[in-house]
C-alpha cells in the first residue's frame, strides 16, 4: 500500500515529472490546486471570477503556485472567454508554456457554472458541438494537453440554475433540471470523443458535489430521492441509465429523447478520475419540524414543507456525514479512481487549515480501505468573492484561499 500517513508533503516543482497521481495509482497521495473561475450571468450582469480575483492579469500567479510545490492544477481555459471578450489565445499559450516550464500539469476546464457564450444552454442544439469544437481546437493548438474537465460539477450547476433559479436559465422545476443534466452529459461525451480523435490517451476528470441528504422520518423518501439524483451525471456518463434506472421515466417524461439516452448507454464515457468537491456544509439534513429552526428559510417539495440545514450541525450523524463516508459511497457505486477536487472552508485561516487536514486524513483513511484515492485539492488558491451568497449579492465578501488578495501582490494566506 502507498504511504497513508496523514502528512502534507511540500514538493518542489521539477521540469520533468513522472506520471503522477493522474495516471499512477501507486504514487503517494498528492496535493493538487485549483482556481475558482465561475462565469455566470445574474440579474443581467456577468460575474467573472477570474477577472474579479485579478488572476486574469497576473502572470506571476503561476510562479506563486509553483512555490507551494503543487504539480497538478485544475486550470481554466473558459469557453466564455474564448468566444467573448476574454484573454486572447496568445495569453493562454504563454500561461500553458509557463506551467509546463514549472513542471505543473493542468487539468483544463472549459465551463465552470453558468451558460455558454451568449447564454447558450445545454438544452440548445448547438451547445454540445460548439463546446466540442472549442475543446478540439484547444487540444490541436496545445498538443501537450491531455487532462480535461469539460464541465465542472454539472449536476450541481443544473441544481443551482434550474431548481434554485440562481443563474441562467433561472428556473425552478425538475424537468428543466433533468434536461440540463442530460445535455451536460451529452456535451461531455462529445468533447471527449473529439479530443480522443487527436489524443487517444486523453483523460476525463469529472467533478461533482456528492453531499448526502439526511432527514427526519417524515422526509425520508425525499432524502432518498435526492441521494439518487446526485449521481445522475456519473450514471449517464457511465452508460448506466437504461429503462430500469431510477430516473428513466422522469428523464423521458421531461422530454429527453430515448435516442439521446440510448446513445449515452451505447457509448459510455466513464470518468478516468471521479472528482469529489467537498465543503463543510455539503451534507444536508431535511427537517419538517419548522419550529426547531425559526431562522432558516422554509422550502419543500410541493407536498411537505421543511428546512434544509447542514448535517454537520446535527448530533448523531458522526460517521455517516463527512468526506470519508462519501468516498466509500462513490467507491461502492462506481469503483473508479477518485480525487478530492475541491476542499474549501469560508472561515478563519485556522479553520481552513483544519478542514484541509481533515480532508487529508479522510483520504489517507480511504486509501487504507483500498479505495483508489489520488489527491486532495486546495480550493480555491486565490480565494473567492461573494460565494457565500452564490454570487447573487455584490458585497465584495472575500474568502481567502492559499493566497490572500487583500494585499498587493497576493500574500500566502
Amino acid at each position: 500500500m502507498p504511504d497513508a500517513s496523514a502528512r502534507i508533503v511540500r514538493l518542489e516543482p521539477r521540469p520533468h515529472l513522472p506520471r503522477g497521481g493522474l495516471r499512477d495509482a501507486q504514487r503517494p497521495l498528492e496535493l493538487w490546486g485549483g482556481l475558482e473561475c465561475s462565469h455566470v450571468t445574474i440579474d443581467g450582469k456577468i460575474r467573472d471570477r477570474l477577472q474579479q480575483t485579478g488572476h486574469q492579469t497576473r502572470d506571476d500567479d503561476l510562479d506563486r503556485i509553483a512555490g507551494l510545490g503543487i504539480r497538478i492544477i485544475r486550470y481554466p481555459l473558459l469557453w466564455a472567454h474564448a468566444e467573448g471578450d476574454g484573454p486572447p489565445p496568445a495569453d493562454h499559450a504563454r500561461r500553458l508554456a509557463r506551467l509546463e516550464a514549472l513542471g505543473i500539469t493542468p487539468i483544463v476546464g472549459f465551463l465552470d457554472h453558468g451558460a455558454g457564450p451568449g447564454g447558450l444552454l445545454p438544452t440548445d442544439p448547438g451547445f454540445a458541438p460548439r463546446l466540442a469544437d472549442l475543446a478540439q481546437a484547444v487540444v490541436r493548438r496545445f498538443a501537450s494537453l491531455r487532462h480535461v474537465t469539460p464541465i465542472n460539477a454539472p449536476v450541481t450547476t443544473a441544481r443551482i440554475a434550474c431548481l434554485y433559479g440562481q443563474c441562467e436559465p433561472h428556473t425552478r422545476d425538475t424537468p428543466t433540471f433533468l434536461r440540463h443534466v442530460a445535455g451536460y452529459a451529452t456535451a461531455t461525451a462529445e468533447v471527449m470523443r473529439r479530443i480522443r480523435c487527436l489524443r487517444p490517451d486523453a483523460m476525463l476528470t469529472q467533478t461533482e458535489d456528492v453531499g448526502r441528504g439526511f432527514a427526519t422520518d417524515a422526509l425520508a423518501d425525499q432524502a432518498a430521492y435526492e441521494n439518487e439524483r446526485r449521481f445522475l451525471g456519473f450514471d449517464l456518463l457511465c452508460g448506466r441509465v437504461g429503462e430500469g434506472h431510477r430516473f428513466w421515466t422522469e428523464l423521458t417524461d421531461a422530454g429527453i429523447a430515448v435516442d439521446t439516452l440510448a446513445a449515452l448507454a451505447a457509448a459510455p464515457c466513464p470518468p478516468d478520475i471521479i472528482g469529489i468537491d467537498q465543503y463543510p456544509t455539503g451534507d444536508r439534513f431535511l427537517d419538517h419540524r419548522l419550529e426547531r429552526c425559526p431562522h432558516e428559510p422554509v422550502g419543500g417539495n410541493g407536498r411537505q414543507a421543511c428546512v434544509d440545514v447542514a448535517a454537520v450541525r446535527i448530533p448523531g450523524l458522526q460517521g455517516e456525514a463527512g468526506l470519508l463516508a462519501r468516498l466509500r459511497e462513490v467507491k461502492a457505486r462506481h469503483g473508479l479512481p477518485i480525487a478530492v477536487t475541491e476542499v474549501h472552508n469560508g472561515c478563519t485561516r485556522a479553520e481552513q487549515l483544519r478542514w484541509l487536514m481533515e480532508a487529508w486524513q479522510a483520504t489517507t483513511a480511504a486509501r487504507q480501505d483500498r479505495i483508489d484515492l489520488r489527491a486532495v485539492t486546495v480550493w480555491s488558491l486565490f480565494g473567492t468573492c461573494d460565494w457565500n451568497s452564490m454570487l447573487r449579492e455584490r458585497r465584495g465578501f472575500h474568502e481567502s484561499g492559499a493566497f490572500d488578495l487583500r494585499r498587493d501582490p497576493p500574500r500566502p494566506g
